[in-house]
């Protein structure tokens, strides 16, 4: 069955414009390759994709190093804001960039919310 890219990116753009204090998001796949995007202008959408996926497997390789079980989520937290990872299944990984301000249990709820909606289109 074929991913429907266009609805994807469809909630996407919805998750960015309608979710406060969030910056960007995409939808890639284990193996770094981007199904769908919605990220600030400037952002490589083929390197963020990239990157997303090595730190899925670093994160997943140091989860099973410190037995810790299964990765649910990877969040970074910098100066300027955060970058959540977080699967969206077996075949996609979702990617979340937050502003600094943003309050992390709401976050967490609209990722939540957001992969179930997601997940349904995969």
């Amino acid at each position: 069955m074929a991913i429907n890219t266009e609805k994807l990116s469809y909630i996407l753009q919805n998750f960015v414009s309608n979710t406060m204090d969030i910056q960007g998001a995409a939808i890639v796949t284990p193996d770094g390759l981007p199904l769908a995007a919605n990220l600030p202008i400037g952002m490589d959408e083929e390197r963020v994709s990239a990157m997303s996926a090595a730190m899925l497997s670093l994160g997943e390789r140091i989860g099973s190093e410190l037995v810790r079980g299964a990765i649910d989520r990877i969040f970074v937290e910098g100066t300027d804001g955060f970058g959540v990872l977080t699967s969206c299944g077996e075949d996609a990984v979702f990617l979340v960039l937050a502003s600094k301000v943003v309050k992390q249990g709401v976050l967490m709820l609209e990722i939540k919310r957001a992969v179930s909606e997601l997940k349904l289109v995969l």
